[in-house]
């Protein structure tokens, strides 16, 4: 067979596959393994957990189970509501400014947990039920906080940019500076949308108690003391403290990686035993046991997604379909917006983790042969792969809503979450023609 037969045939079988409802993993796996058996020498087939074991032996890759260790101390703790209580009570003078809160609550809640699930939930259950109590509409509040936990997998220390440091040999502290820029437009964006949308459910609230109507909460003026402002922040400032010193041990070139990971859980878990009094076997049991499942599923993945690149390079599939592409001699930004718009199908379907290891070998070296920055291109990747998290069919970030706030239906979380994808679309845009956004910070302390 031609390496083209052979493609598409690895191609289909993946797609029939991961449709069958296969775990993705398993899945992926499954495919590698059974073309290793057509296509490859027999004795490949004993080097499988050789290689797996390999790949899973990076010293970048050991950084995932300690960020997520850090994450899952955090999002357990009640850290996430006292954030967001506190920014509420600082910016409730600020028009919209209980939606301006919930954006910014995610966005730190996000930097420090560096996960989305875990920032819907932390800041959802909380911050969703009081919008409601306030007036915002179900799908405004829903929508606010699926958009905003996105950003768990673009503020540093983001996973995905782990793994796409790894896909692609790109610095990892590099690609967690370059997506501080992309991060704070997306929560400029985010938060002007709050406050425009709450200007107009305001306006409509307004015109039906004028016209005799009931009143609604969102008309209620609501005030706090500087005494109230400074009471809610003893419990936020110790993991505000706990953010800062992970970001100057990091890129002050104080420690690794993976020792800033260590040290990052280690500090979460010290601070909720001492701020929240968890340190029984009680409170730290699914702590851990929510660490290890998540840990064990997500580095499953990573290590059959990269015995399934293996295969590809193998068979030259991937050499192949780079070579085609450039040999269509595509504009440069004609060639970008086919990968993106590809990164985005893809999104119908898939998590971040696997598109980006299953694409990697494929669009990077055109990309690169293009003259892309590729730190550039993982941070706008991103960002792409954020809309997947908050449209259907598989938003992940939706379904978690779903699960928190289950008296929202699924029509009203979407209709809610379609604006933000509008905007992250805006901020793709935005990012390709000032590409400065992401770079300005990592060249600025890496001096290039």
């Amino acid at each position: 067979m031609s390496v083209l037969q052979i493609g598409l045939a690895y191609g289909g079988a993946t797609l029939l596959a991961l449709f069958s409802g296969i775990p993705i993993a398993f899945a992926l796996g499954g495919v590698a393994t059974l073309f290793m058996m057509l296509f490859m020498p027999h004795a490949s087939l004993d080097t499988i957990a050789q290689n797996v074991y390999e790949e899973l032996s990076s010293i970048t890759l050991l950084t995932i189970p300690l960020f997520i260790l850090k994450g899952a101390a955090i999002g357990k703790s009640r850290a996430g509501k006292d954030l967001y209580d506190a920014l509420h009570t600082w910016m409730n003078r600020v028009p919209g400014g209980l939606g301006v809160a919930v954006v910014l609550a995610c966005g730190l809640f996000a930097a420090m947990a560096g996960s989305s699930p875990a920032t819907c939930s932390a800041i959802g259950s909380s911050g969703i039920p009081e919008m409601r109590r306030r007036g915002y509409s179900p799908g405004f509040a829903a929508g606010l906080v699926a958009a905003g936990g996105t950003l768990g997998i673009l503020l540093p220390p983001s996973i995905v940019l782990i793994l796409y440091a790894v896909a692609s040999e790109q610095s990892l502290g590099r690609l967690f500076l370059a997506g501080l820029g992309p991060g704070v437009l997306l929560l400029a964006l985010f938060a002007a949308f709050a406050v425009f949308q709450w200007k107009r459910e305001y306006s409509a609230a307004t015109a039906v108690a004028a016209g005799g109507g009931e009143r609604s909460e969102i008309l209620r003026a609501e005030t706090f003391t500087m005494r109230d402002r400074m009471d809610a922040l003893p419990r936020v400032l110790p993991f505000l403290i706990l953010l800062t010193g992970v970001m100057v041990a990091l890129y002050g070139g104080f420690a690794t990686p993976s020792e800033t990971a260590g040290l990052g859980a280690v500090l979460a878990m010290v601070l909720i035993a001492i701020v929240y009094g968890a340190w029984r076997l009680a409170d730290l049991k699914p702590i851990f046991a929510g660490t290890l499942g998540e840990a064990g599923m997500l580095l499953m993945i990573i290590g059959m997604s990269l015995l399934y690149s293996y295969v590809m390079s193998f068979l030259h599939i991937s050499q192949g379909a780079a070579q085609w592409i450039v040999a269509l001699h595509l504009s440069k930004y004609l060639l970008l917006t086919a990968v993106l718009f590809l990164v985005v199908v893809l999104g119908f379907f898939l998590p971040p983790v696997s598109i980006i290891l299953m694409t990697a070998p494929i669009v990077l070296p055109p990309l690169r042969a293009a003259g892309f920055d590729l730190v550039w291109f993982g941070v706008v990747m991103a960002v792409v792969m954020e809309m997947g998290l908050i449209h259907p069919p598989v938003g992940l970030n939706i379904f978690v809503i779903n699960r928190i706030a289950p008296d929202i239906g699924l029509g009203p979380i979407i209709w809610g979450t379609l604006p933000f994808v509008a905007l992250m679309a805006v901020g793709v845009v935005i990012l390709c023609f000032v590409p400065g956004i992401a770079l300005w910070l990592p060249n600025l302390v890496y001096n290039r």
